[in-house]
């Protein structure tokens, strides 16, 4: 069914307004803005990655259009967690403008910063922690503690005369976190006795009933799997989750191993990690990949990016047989991480690779060697008895995960009406405890293709793909001006076919009789004659070939 756009009212005095621009619908370019009194807080402001429908991609962005005219009504961007999902969009929104303050933990703050430096963006932070106020423009903050697949996470309470919000991030309810550090659910029943009028919540589990395993019980099958291989070991994860590379360090350190970091993301997230004291890495582990060829191939363990299947990682890479390191008989490739929606079929085809080079590949599908950094359906039944909020936005998820979310909410006994499926561009308004769809905003994808931001648009997408499914022609035909004759051509060119040009000789009769017979109607256009040129070669190709590929005619008039 499509989206029925409509603009919103004029916000009402004494009304918060609340639009995410992402992350609803889709695992990924996380972003809500909210509105109070004329200024903008922002929460979160992220990236989602490309599937295979759309080539050449490289990242996709929000869709700043709604506030790209009111940059200067932005108080804060408020980050909930180092995620690329959830910051890595800052630095196209700050190319808009720089001064816009960045509010978040510490380590959240510097792996964002070592990007915005990638950018050479400037920047202005706050470096916030759990239990902490603040006042950021007419919105009171309180951050609170969670659990998630990166530490310093943060859930943040936005506080205003219209209502209180409770906005989760990513978070689940690790009850032994490896660093100790809990989802602080006394804070949550302290906000709950307050009052909840909107709860934000993630979605990303809420179809997998139960709780989400222990981070730690990862650790043990790591050490069992590193044990036993025979040569080289291959971990490929996300580039910051530091939980999961933590406990790589250790089990290659109980087996006599030592680490290297692969993959350019890894060594800044992993030095930033191990300097902030986020990370602990006995003396001696930790060695250089160019000194690591140096070592036995049964003591040493490579952590590396390309978990999910992305073409120039470093996983990919060696399954192509382009890269330094390549793996074979005897070697061990560990992939300890989730699939995100869209990258299965990339994954499987790293697996199957590696596979082929005679690597045993253990994943998550043979051995636990993930788990989830989202709280699933019981975690999130806690927070609903625990919190009572009054109003239930679901987010972070496709659209199944919103919507097994709010059913959860309705369990609890928040009412239907009460609990908003929202859509990217939903705008929501908070009044007197009652949360109340007003608008839909028309926004879309924004492509980052190389150095082009916003350029490439869906119909470049759909020419990529018909370009790599269907292949090209091109039709040169140069005709008198006067009388429309041919005087040369059709000279007929096919990409991507396994025919040669000279199949096409059976239409080049057909092409001159149909410019014939325009020239005859007194057309003359170049372009309408290139048209003529289109459909007529189009037709023949669909009919004898079965394609539908690009054309490009080009009628020259001499």
């Amino acid at each position: 069914m499509a989206t029925t756009v409509y603009d919103p009212p004029a916000l009402a005095p004494g009304t918060l307004r609340v639009f995410p621009l992402g992350g609803l619908g889709e695992v990924g370019r996380n972003m809500t803005v909210f509105e109070y009194e004329g200024k903008l807080l922002i929460v979160d402001c992220g990236v989602l990655f490309p599937e295979e429908h759309q080539p050449g991609v490289d990242l996709i962005l929000p869709d700043f259009t709604p506030i790209r005219g009111r940059l200067n009504d932005i108080v804060g961007i408020v980050l909930t967690h180092g995620h690329e999902d959830h910051i890595g969009a800052v630095p196209y929104l700050l190319k808009l403008k720089n001064d816009i303050p960045l509010i978040g933990s510490g380590l959240t703050l510097a792996l964002l910063e070592a990007k915005l430096k990638e950018h050479r963006v400037e920047s202005y932070t706050m470096t916030v922690k759990e239990g902490q106020h603040e006042k950021v423009g007419p919105f009171e903050l309180e951050f609170v503690a969670v659990n998630h697949s990166i530490p310093d996470a943060l859930a943040v309470s936005i506080k205003t005369p219209a209502g209180n919000v409770l906005v989760t991030g990513d978070f689940k309810m690790d009850q032994l976190p490896l660093d100790g550090r809990l989802t602080d659910l006394r804070a949550f029943g302290r906000l709950g006795e307050e009052g909840v009028d909107l709860f934000l919540v993630d979605s990303t589990n809420a179809d997998v009933p139960g709780f989400t395993p222990l981070e730690r019980s990862i650790g043990p099958v790591l050490d069992q799997v590193i044990a036993k291989a025979p040569r080289r070991v291959i971990v490929a994860s996300f580039s910051s989750h530091v939980h999961r590379v933590q406990q790589v360090i250790d089990a290659a350190a109980a087996n006599g191993r030592r680490v290297a970091f692969l993959g350019r993301s890894m060594v800044r997230n992993m030095t930033i990690a191990e300097n902030l004291g986020y990370l602990t890495v006995p003396d001696g582990v930790l060695i250089d990949y160019k000194k690591a060829r140096d070592i036995p191939d049964d003591r040493i363990v490579y952590m590396s990016t390309g978990s999910q299947g992305e073409p120039m990682a470093v996983l990919s890479r060696m399954a192509n047989l382009d890269h330094e390191i390549e793996p074979g008989p005897g070697d061990t490739v560990i992939l300890a991480s989730s699939l995100i929606p869209g990258n299965e079929n990339a994954v499987y085809r790293v697996i199957d690779g590696l596979t082929k080079l005679g690597a045993n590949v253990v994943h998550k599908g043979n051995a636990k060697v993930h788990v989830s950094g989202h709280a699933a359906a019981g975690e999130l039944l806690y927070c609903y008895n625990i919190l009572k909020p009054k109003n239930v936005l679901p987010v972070h998820g496709e659209y199944r995960h919103l919507m097994a979310n709010a059913k959860l909410a309705q369990d609890t006994g928040i009412p239907a009406e009460r609990t908003i499926l929202g859509e990217n561009g939903t705008v929501i308004d908070l009044k007197d405890g009652v949360a109340t769809v007003v608008g839909q905003l028309d926004i879309g994808f924004v492509y980052v293709d190389g150095s082009t931001v916003g350029e490439i648009t869906d119909a470049d997408l759909k020419d990529r793909r018909i370009l790599g499914e269907e292949g090209f022609i091109s039709v040169i035909v140069v005709v008198d001006a006067s009388t429309g004759r041919i005087i040369t051509g059709p000279e007929i060119h096919a990409r991507g076919f396994a025919e040669a040009d000279k199949v096409f000789d059976d239409v080049k009769p057909k092409i001159a009789a149909a410019l014939a017979e325009a020239a005859g109607s007194g057309v003359r256009d170049s372009h309408a004659l290139s048209q003529v040129v289109r459909r007529t070669i189009g037709r023949w190709v669909n009919q004898r070939l079965r394609r539908r590929p690009m054309i490009v005619p080009l009628v020259i008039e001499a």
